[in-house]
């Protein structure tokens, strides 16, 4: 297959003649397939497969951040191991009928060309606000395919085993305009004018072979307001993500890199689980201290485990206080939440949302809990059988959206995303 330069022959800052006719080329014949559809965004990958930005990246050197760059070519795709950028949107797309795997591999093709000029402040082709590309602020784009990418393509026997829509929970109250989906698009970086570019770049790119089904943003702290890597918190005070894998280590290796299943998804690819949950805020809100700890069974103020004093300490389970009650309760969400050994780990990677209120004004808040795990029933499904079970946390969380994707390896230059699966 034809290789794509990721470099337009003739540049142009607001993609001209030349670039709209390298689109063209790119696109190839899938251009005529559902011409009438409506749809939406895409995106990309990781260079040494750590995800980490290059330049500065402490608060001193804040001047710098709108330059800083997140490389795409690598092992695996960016946004995964990367550091968690400030803004985010998650796009889900149904694909449309027409579109078979050759369809497929142009619309990748296609998409991965222009992730890899974005991500790098570059315009994407026949992109007519090419000013707005230049300040990329860690840009990251990435990939997953859905269950029905697998039927579309004809290789369902390539779809990962457990890669199917997720059981319902008895907590969950799950709506379809949040959930499913045959491909997804995962757009972070550390400004939401990068992150509104790039979605509208890729969304205008997409709409020949896809429609938008679900767009759901997400945020966390400003970048500078904090010191790179220190645990976000969520919008009911907790800090979240505390026992994570740290990126680039053996432990993360093992729970987040796909070392079985299908040959196109090994070594370099992963999956993920994307659940919305809306928080009920106003129930928390009338809970004091004690009681919110309890349920979670870490202080709110410091991170710390009950038995502990300092966020990194480990939980004793085993501890009793002074009636022989365990201190942390055999109902709260960090014992429900653990597993008995690293290869069971899932790495958390979560964004806020507060959307607009309903009509009697109470809020719409909650968490986009992205996890990501080599292999979603051996890994998250047990973890969350627990949680559904009796996590005293239920009372104040609804999952109201639910869906699940393959995440292909990265690419190297010239190559696609999804090239393992669909050349």
């Amino acid at each position: 297959m034809d290789k794509i330069p990721t470099q337009p022959s003739t540049p142009s800052a607001s993609g001209g003649t030349a670039a709209v006719s390298r689109r063209r080329l790119l696109a190839g014949g899938a251009l005529t397939v559902g011409s009438a559809l409506a749809g939406a965004g895409i995106g990309a990958a990781a260079a040494t497969g750590s995800g980490e930005a290059s330049g500065p990246a402490r608060r001193q050197d804040d001047a710098t951040y709108g330059t800083q760059k997140v490389a795409f070519h690598g092992r695996h795709q960016a946004g995964i191991a990367t550091p968690a950028q400030a803004h985010a949107v998650f796009l889900g797309f149904d694909l449309a009928r027409e579109v078979d795997r050759a369809g497929l591999g142009r619309m990748m093709r296609l998409l991965t060309d222009d992730a890899a000029r974005l991500t790098q402040g570059e315009p994407a082709l026949a992109d007519t606000e090419g000013e707005l590309a230049v300040l990329p602020a860690r840009l990251t784009v990435t990939f997953g395919f859905g269950p029905g990418l697998f039927r579309a393509a004809g290789l369902e026997d390539q779809r990962p085993a457990s890669l199917a829509p997720l059981p319902r929970f008895p907590m969950d109250r799950i709506q379809d305009r949040f959930s499913g989906g045959d491909l997804l698009v995962q757009i972070c970086a550390d400004d939401p004018l990068t992150v509104a570019h790039a979605q509208r770049m890729l969304t205008k790119d997409a709409r020949t072979f896809a429609r938008l089904r679900w767009t759901q943003r997400g945020f966390r702290r400003g970048r500078g307001i904090q010191d790179d890597g220190t645990t976000q918190r969520n919008l009911m005070g907790q800090l979240d993500g505390t026992a994570n894998p740290a990126p680039g280590g053996d432990v993360f290796t093992r729970a987040v890199w796909s070392d079985a299943g299908p040959d196109w998804l090994r070594g370099g690819g992963t999956t993920l689980v994307l659940r919305r949950i809306r928080m009920e805020l106003e129930t928390w809100d009338a809970a004091d201290t004690r009681a919110k700890e309890f349920t979670v069974g870490r202080r709110l103020a410091t991170g710390a485990p009950l038995t502990g004093t300092a966020e990194t300490d480990l939980p004793d389970f085993d501890a009793k206080d002074e009636l022989g009650f365990p201190v942390i309760s055999e109902f709260a969400h960090i014992r429900l939440a653990r597993v008995s050994e690293d290869r069971q780990r899932i790495f958390r990677r979560p964004y806020n949302y507060d959307d607009a209120p309903a009509a009697d004004g109470r809020p719409d808040t909650g968490l986009l809990f992205a996890s990501f795990q080599r292999d979603i029933g051996e890994q998250f499904l047990p973890i969350q059988r627990n949680l559904a079970a009796s996590d005293l946390l239920n009372q104040w969380t609804t999952p109201v959206g639910s869906a699940v994707f393959a995440v292909p390896p990265g690419c190297t230059p010239g190559g696609w995303i999804g090239e393992s699966l669909l050349g």
